[in-house]
């Protein structure tokens, strides 16, 4: 095991380690979670800080590869002036990541996956804000049992991601009295998405789970709807970024996608509100999303458990005082941390892919 040096960060500020994919194939999710979450941090510096003290993110790319993950994180852990983790990015990289902070006080705050494997129940320091990917799965299942669909076929991707989502989508299934007619797995790469569409739609479903990311997304799409145009297909969040979606176009529209922060348009909703005047005050150039937004949301919940601290900053005080965090609304948006291995929010909303690759509700 890696063993962190001991803390000794300035007084006037808070500095976070954050790995992700700021360029390679999911370089655009990476990036518009990092500076969301940035301009959660902006907006609080503004104001004076957090009890006096600056929050500090400190980015740094892997690329979506686990060895440059691991790379950047052993950096981070030998920084005596780290105070922790926050937003890493993609299920194996956190997996790779756990191992170095178990039995050590360094927070891992709000990482980026939905994967069970990153929510371990024996471990205080790792703090999971978003919905999980067996949620998100069986939110999709609910909404077609309550629709009246019954034959379904799950596609899913063979990483351990993709077999989570089947796994999920099995029991779901089973729990709501529906039946899977056809399950195809697509490789990385998504050679054999034509394949796999060709598997399904032979078996005639009323409706498609999907559980892929990235380019397979993007392949078996492409593949199903000129097989079946019509099929309704209901993917998760993942799916959704937008290089995804332009890479579609047409294809695309009346997907269905889960979400796990609010439609990030929806102004009415007042921590969106706040999140688009942080954004705009940023400077950013990119459009808003809901992975910004949700990067936006993982900082404000950060603050607000180190808001609690005082002036007093320690590891350990602040792994105590984020477990304190109950029922925090953050305006649309509520958080409630319960032990480890569960995630602090539950929200979770079905969305349909519209002209332009705009999501509506």
């Amino acid at each position: 095991m890696f063993a962190p040096c001991l803390l000794a960060q300035p007084d006037d500020t808070v500095r976070l380690g954050q790995s992700v994919a700021l360029t390679g194939p999911l370089g655009e999710l990476g990036k518009a979670m990092s500076q969301g979450a940035q301009a959660g941090f902006a907006a609080a510096n503004a104001r004076g800080g957090v009890n006096g003290r600056r929050i500090e993110l400190v980015v740094r790319d892997d690329g979506y590869d686990v060895k440059r993950s691991q790379e950047n994180l052993r950096g981070f852990l030998a920084d005596p002036g780290l105070f922790g983790l926050f937003g890493c990015m993609g299920t194996p990289m956190i997996e790779a990541l756990l191992p170095l902070i178990r039995n050590t006080d360094v927070p891992c705050f709000a990482p980026l996956t939905g994967a069970t494997s990153a929510r371990p129940t024996d471990m205080r320091n790792v703090f999971n804000v978003r919905a999980s990917y067996p949620e998100e799965t069986e939110r999709l299942v609910q909404h077609l049992a309550t629709i009246g669909l019954k034959r379904i076929a799950v596609v899913h991707q063979n990483n351990s991601f993709g077999k989570e989502v089947a796994q999920a989508a099995d029991a779901a299934i089973a729990k709501y009295g529906l039946r899977a007619v056809s399950t195809a797995s697509v490789e990385n790469s998504g050679a054999n998405a034509r394949d796999a569409a060709q598997r399904i739609a032979a078996s005639e479903p009323e409706a498609v789970l999907i559980g892929l990311a990235g380019k397979p997304t993007i392949d078996f799409v492409k593949s199903m709807r000129s097989l079946r145009r019509g099929l309704p297909l209901y993917a998760l969040s993942v799916m959704g970024s937008a290089a995804t979606l332009n890479a579609l176009g047409d294809d695309a529209y009346g997907i269905a996608v889960t979400q796990v922060v609010p439609l990030p348009s929806n102004s009415m909703v007042p921590v969106v509100r706040d999140f688009l005047a942080a954004w705009q005050a940023s400077g950013v150039t990119l459009a808003p999303s809901h992975l910004a937004l949700e990067g936006y949301i993982n900082a404000r919940v950060f603050i607000d458990a180190l808001r609690r601290l005082g002036r007093d900053v320690k590891r350990s005080a602040f792994i105590e005082s984020t477990w304190s965090v109950k029922r925090l609304d953050l305006g649309g948006f509520d958080v409630s941390f319960d032990k480890p291995g569960r995630n602090a929010s539950r929200f979770i909303e079905l969305t349909l892919i519209g002209r332009g690759g705009r999501f509506v509700r």
